[in-house]
């Protein structure tokens, strides 16, 4: 059975950071493109970033750019999403994404509160 178990949500400050976690198992994890998403109150889920398993690269939204760096641990089939310079418009769930060609998984989700 496969698990994307995220952690290291929380409440935190505007220019504050957060680093967010994601574990997997029950797949193999270096077949897997990983990727974060979110879904902001009242909004629909949207890319946030991906690291691709083929050759390591990166990919971000656009209104991530330069804060948040997406990281991979093969050691630990551990994905991570650094958030640095956080703003109130990056508080919403964030979603662990394992993706290959033949199938697709998601984490439960993890908050990520933006507040002063």
């Amino acid at each position: 059975q496969v698990q994307l178990v995220e952690s290291g949500g929380g409440l935190v400050q505007p220019g504050g950071s957060l680093r967010l976690s994601c574990t997997a198992s029950g797949l193999t994890f270096n077949q897997y493109t990983m990727a974060w998403f979110r879904q902001p109150p009242g909004k629909d889920r949207e890319f946030v970033a991906s690291h691709i398993h083929k050759d390591g690269s990166t990919y971000y939204a656009d209104s991530v750019k330069g804060r948040f760096t997406i990281s991979r641990d093969i050691a630990k089939n551990t994905v991570y999403l650094q958030m640095n310079n956080l703003k109130l418009e990056d508080a919403a769930v964030y979603y662990c994404n394992a993706i290959s060609t033949y199938d697709q998984y998601w984490g439960q989700g993890t908050q990520v509160t933006v507040s002063s």
